[in-house]
């Protein structure tokens, strides 16, 4: 009989196994990944293209014109676009990223002759009408002006402009920037970011030669090459830039804070996630134990670590009553600086260590999964061997080796600070 008062045997994880790709090129060079799996007649294609051109008088290029990508070509219109595209049970949706543009199709195999052509019209011809461009505006701007009665939106915004300045990571949009939007500058970018020498083909699900032949036919020639420059960056801690929105009406106030830090590709990245995690990253955290559970103070706080291509950072956010914020960042600074003072316990190091393991086999699901997780390390210039390393310091990272990170990246000195509502 099961015995209910009687925890179930528990195992760490020990082994993760990974869907590793297969690497091809179509007749014009495009690199292809293609993460296969058989089970389903079931295909994701996805088109990455890097973010170029950077140019601060008009920072909104590369977001709108992802928007506005599927709006119409020189043969359909954005009406039979989607109608084109729902007929045949497929998906198509474009995505904006700090360091990559995408464009993502879902569809059977069986119709991959049919919506193709589609795709590669869109990628090709997005003629990007005035009508749509108008519409796009003034939802956008509707948005924004909602969104900046919002404490929290208002305090990322902050914070990513006092960490990034005005760049692509950290430029502050404004209502204005939306009004100099125009169509040319939109044609010019989409011709200069959207071509075969800057496209990357990630493919995950039931992809054969046939479909490879499929994707080369359409893709692989007629598609006109550009010049455009790779947007990058380079940034420095120059210390603490703090920012102090007052809103005396506010019943909440926004807390975010945090600096630059390193990214996936350096080597201590796997230690401070986990550092990271102790700290913030999950609900047992210890801000989430203290500032939730304890205090009271808010319904939830969390901390992170971001890898972006040419920066990382830690920040640390939430959103506490307007008439405790002063004790919540006290709180806040107090469980840093513990961190760089105490052992973790080995109790509490256990759990984040099954969590951590736990939650990296769940992340991998399906052959998506597998994908995303391919992406993560080819666009940072890394191999499997990275995930070889993270699960290894996983399993051994010491409590000592997180008291010397926090001592090495958590510099309170250097954290900027920002607070939108009552301080």
């Amino acid at each position: 009989m099961l015995n209910r008062t009687q925890a179930p045997d528990f195992k760490q994880v020990s082994t993760i196994n990974f869907i590793k790709p297969t690497k091809s090129e179509l007749t014009n060079g495009i690199p292809v990944f293609t993460i296969y799996s058989g089970e389903q007649d079931l295909v994701r294609i996805e088109f990455l293209f890097d973010n170029v051109n950077w140019n601060i008088e008009k920072p909104l290029q590369a977001i709108a014109v992802n928007a506005l990508l599927n709006n119409g070509t020189n043969k359909l219109s954005a009406k039979e676009i989607a109608e084109n595209i729902d007929f045949y049970g497929a998906f198509f949706q474009t995505e904006y990223g700090q360091d990559q543009s995408t464009v993502t199709l879902y569809s059977l195999n069986k119709h991959l002759a049919s919506v193709l052509p589609i795709v590669k019209d869109v990628l090709s011809n997005s003629q990007f009408p005035q009508r749509e461009i108008d519409i796009y505006i003034q939802n956008q701007k509707q948005k924004l002006q909602v969104n900046l009665q919002k404490n929290d939106v208002l305090a990322r915004k902050d914070f990513s402009n006092a960490l990034f300045g005005d760049t692509a990571y950290g430029v502050d949009i404004q209502l204005k920037h939306y009004d100099a939007v125009k169509r040319d500058d939109l044609i010019e970018y989409f011709k200069a970011a959207y071509a075969p020498n800057n496209c990357t083909i990630v493919v995950a699900g039931k992809f054969d030669d046939d479909s490879f032949s499929l994707l080369n036919e359409q893709f692989g020639k007629d598609w006109q090459p550009s010049n455009a420059v790779k947007n990058k960056f380079e940034f420095s801690i120059s210390g603490k830039n703090d920012v102090y929105k007052e809103k005396p009406d506010s019943l909440q106030s926004a807390i975010r804070i945090g600096q630059l830090a390193i990214n996936r590709k350096h080597e201590d990245f796997p230690g401070l996630q986990i550092l990271n995690c102790v700290l913030g990253g999950y609900f047992g955290s210890r801000l989430m134990n203290n500032i939730r559970e304890d205090k009271g103070y808010t319904y939830g706080i969390g901390s992170g670590i971001v890898s972006l291509k040419n920066a990382g950072y830690l920040f640390i956010a939430t959103e506490v009553g307007a008439d405790v914020c002063k004790a919540a960042l006290t709180e806040i600074y107090k469980e840093v600086e513990l961190l760089k003072s105490e052992l973790v316990e080995n109790e509490e190091l256990e759990l984040v260590r099954n969590y951590m393991l736990g939650s990296m086999l769940g992340s991998l699901e399906n052959v998506f999964s597998h994908a995303d997780k391919f992406k993560n390390i080819y666009f940072s210039g890394l191999d499997y061997e990275y995930y070889e390393r993270y699960i290894e310091k996983v399993k051994t990272v010491t409590s000592v080796e997180i008291k010397d990170l926090a001592n090495k990246y958590l510099t309170v000195e250097t954290f900027s600070e920002v607070v939108v509502g009552k301080k």
